[in-house]
């Protein structure tokens, strides 16, 4: 046993050194223990600490939509920021990996505040069937995996579906995104959701649109209760 584990430590040294894993901010080789991000950059990441704030700026985006009970983003998505790419290759680049590892990042940093408690299960903003089989995956379930690894709240993703495949939201107005959306889920076995704390999770949060359209279908169960978390968030 002890002999299988050094062969697998030295393979495991010869992959890194012909191909070094690479912190997918500023692409520095990355240390032993350290995942997707390097240590320097983990501590640049442009934190937003909303969850810490009275004035609570993604509160005040849904205060009057849908009843909440909290909500926060946990890092600033801003135009020229290395820290894009972050957000860049988990929705395009094909490493839905990222996801599972921000949302550990994340949800370990946030528990230790009181964020998750009395939630009862994590519901990710899905996808229609048409652009996750083209994605290969919905990237905001990878994000709510990771949180669950976590924080030990199990993830549903049957009780809210995608029933109308949108455009992208990326270059639409105000506007336009709301209009997109109207009407675009649908609840499925919405009876697991009776009397529920839940908290829905995306990727980034800009308008918060998709995330209303998304949480005022989930309403219609009886004694639901909603809570918001988003990876990032657009400044």
């Amino acid at each position: 046993m002890k002999h299988t584990f050094l062969v697998k430590e030295w393979f495991g040294a010869f992959l890194s050194l012909l191909f070094p894993r690479c912190c997918v901010v500023c692409g520095r080789p990355l240390a032993k223990g350290e995942e997707c991000i390097c240590a320097v950059c983990n501590m640049d990441l442009p934190r937003t600490d909303y969850h810490l704030r009275r004035d609570n700026p993604v509160e005040l985006l849904f205060w009057g939509k849908f009843p909440l009970e909290r909500a926060t983003s946990f890092f600033y998505y801003r135009k020229g920021s290395d820290f894009r790419r972050i957000l860049h290759l988990l929705k395009y680049g094909g490493q839905k990996e990222i996801g599972a590892i921000m949302g550990r990042y994340m949800a370990a940093e946030l528990i230790e505040s009181g964020f998750f408690q009395g939630i009862d299960v994590i519901i990710p903003i899905p996808l229609h069937e048409t652009k996750q089989r083209i994605r290969g995956y919905n990237q905001s379930e990878w994000i709510a995996r990771g949180i669950a690894a976590v924080t030990g709240i199990p993830v549903d993703t049957e009780a809210v579906v995608r029933r109308k495949y949108t455009e992208t939201q990326t270059r639409k107005s105000i506007f336009e995104r709301w209009e997109n959306v109207e009407g675009i889920f649908e609840l499925h076995h919405a009876e697991s959701l009776i009397g529920k704390h839940v908290l829905i999770v995306d990727d980034v949060l800009t308008t918060g649109a998709t995330t209303v359209a998304c949480a005022s279908r989930i309403m219609e169960v009886e004694g639901i209760r909603i809570s918001v978390l988003t990876l990032a968030v657009a400044d």
